[in-house]
């Protein structure tokens, strides 16, 4: 997720949506076709039939021809509380679960027609959230959505626990405006704080399963913390996260001179230099 890490040797990696991964590939084998596939774990195409879900990694000088490889077991797939980062790792904070400046327990649950954080379903406001605090608006109570705003001091470690129970686990989670530490990742019963996964997006597990984040309340805006599948974030799974709302209209002025610039050097640009059609 953009943060690099000590380097790690692997055959298989877990991708949920909205994850990116990296990787050097080294090409060692003998000349020929291999194949590149993914086992996607909730979809109707499960199967490789057709080319599904299939791709080839083809050496210069192999035959164009479908590979012959079988479909072997992983023997390294990546563990992800194996990844540290390569840059300052370590947690924000005081080591120790609960003691953090702030400490947030968020559960996940659903019906049959909607998700819920804390009992609260997320409804998009007719205004949105950064609108609503430019204007003045300051205190959670303030703040609509009515129950899905999570007001924050600026400068601040935030420890948040997440637990998921009901349909459609495990939720990848995603909070904008920040990587955040994983010092307790989905099944796991041990905590890291020395060198913990650091990520934008991380699973938040099976049914009763947990994850424990930090972070750093070091920019300040309203910060949307959402489930990356679609459906799930339409149907009310995700909260806003407004980090000190005071310091946020420092940020409105004054606009870079730059950004004037944009629209002028777009619409000086030629057809062909936009790749018209034809040109």
């Amino acid at each position: 997720d953009g943060v690099l890490t000590e380097p790690l040797v692997v055959d298989q990696l877990q991708i949920f949506a909205g994850q990116r991964y990296s990787v050097v590939l080294v090409a060692d084998k003998s000349v020929g076709n291999y194949w590149i596939r993914s086992l996607p774990s909730n979809s109707a195409t499960t199967g490789f039939d057709g080319g599904a879900n299939s791709a080839i990694l083809r050496y210069i000088g192999a035959p164009l021809a479908d590979p012959a490889t079988s479909n072997t077991p992983a023997q390294i797939p990546l563990i992800e509380t194996n990844l540290h980062p390569l840059v300052n790792p370590g947690a924000p904070g005081i080591p120790g679960y609960g003691n953090a400046d702030i400490n947030l327990n968020l559960a996940v649950s659903s019906d049959s027609s909607k998700y819920y954080v804390n009992g609260v379903s997320f409804q998009p406001p007719t205004v949105p959230v950064l609108l609503q605090i430019l204007s003045g608006a300051q205190q959670a109570s303030q703040l609509l959505p009515n129950g899905s705003v999570i007001v924050l001091e600026a400068n601040k470690v935030v420890e948040l626990t997440m637990s998921s129970t009901g349909a459609g686990v495990p939720h990848p989670m995603h909070l904008h405006g920040h990587t955040f530490d994983v010092v307790q990742s989905a099944g796991n019963s041990t905590f890291n704080y020395v060198n913990p996964v650091r990520r934008d997006v991380v699973s938040a597990g099976g049914d009763s399963q947990q994850i424990v984040i930090r972070w750093v309340t070091d920019n300040s805006g309203p910060w949307f913390l959402h489930c990356h599948i679609d459906w799930h974030l339409d149907l009310g799974l995700a909260v806003v996260m407004a980090e000190s709302p005071s310091d946020t209209s420092a940020h409105n002025n004054p606009i870079p001179a730059d950004w004037n610039q944009l629209c002028p050097i777009y619409d000086s640009l030629s057809p062909e230099q936009l790749g018209a059609e034809g040109s």
